[in-house]
Formats: structure tokens, sequence, C-alpha cells
């Protein structure tokens, strides 16, 4: 079976073809409702490590390396086990990754969409 994976900030509206909306931010976002946030789960595991986030300050141009160095936290024994635990909520073909960053694009949702499309 093929996994769909979308990645949306978690402030934009649910949508009926989001399929299992999971938020992969360390941190609440702010200003968001638990209840309006439509979640199916909140895998805190899954995110990058505080250090590694205050490191990276979402800097576009930093971007590569903290994609490296947030693929080689993710290859540790917690690191595996998040990314099954994420792998195991799905319910259907379609997971959309959730996250409260401005630039969806240079975020950590968008490097665990490309490992979950590329296993």
């Amino acid at each position: 079976m093929s996994l769909n994976v979308w990645v949306r900030r978690v402030q934009e509206e649910p949508s009926h073809n989001d399929g299992t909306r999971v938020l992969v931010d360390r941190i609440w976002p702010r200003g968001i409702k638990k209840t309006d946030a439509a979640l199916d789960d909140w895998n805190k595991d899954v995110a990058p490590s505080t250090e590694l986030r205050q490191w990276y300050g979402h800097d576009p141009e930093k971007f590569e390396e903290f994609a490296k160095k947030y693929r080689s936290e993710l290859d540790t024994e917690t690191g595996r086990a998040a990314l099954q635990k994420l792998k195991d909520c799905v319910r259907g073909k379609r997971l959309t990754l959730l996250s409260a960053t401005k630039d969806i694009d240079h975020s950590q949702a968008a490097v665990l969409a490309k490992i979950l499309e590329e296993s």
C-alpha cells in the first residue's frame, strides 16, 4: 500500500481530504485550541530535539544541514520508534503532517514526508 503524505500548517482549516492528521511539533502551537486542530495524533517524539530546533531557527540557508542532522536523530532507537508510531497511526492511504512553522517547505514536516515517501 502506497502512502500519500501531505504537509500543511496546523493553522489551516482541516480538509476532508487530509486523511490521518498528525502534529509533528514538539511544542503545542500558540493560539490553537486542541479542539480546533482536529488531530488524530500529536507525535512529539518524532519532532527534532530542542537543541536542533533552536540551532536551525527556521533559517532556509541551514535547511540542508538541518535535514541531515534531523535524519541522524531519527536514525536512533528513539527516532525509529517515533517514526514507526507515526506510520502505525495512519488509517487509509493519506497522512497529513502538521506543523506551526510559517515556512512549511523548510520544516521537519517536509523532511518527514520525504522519509516516509522513501520507505
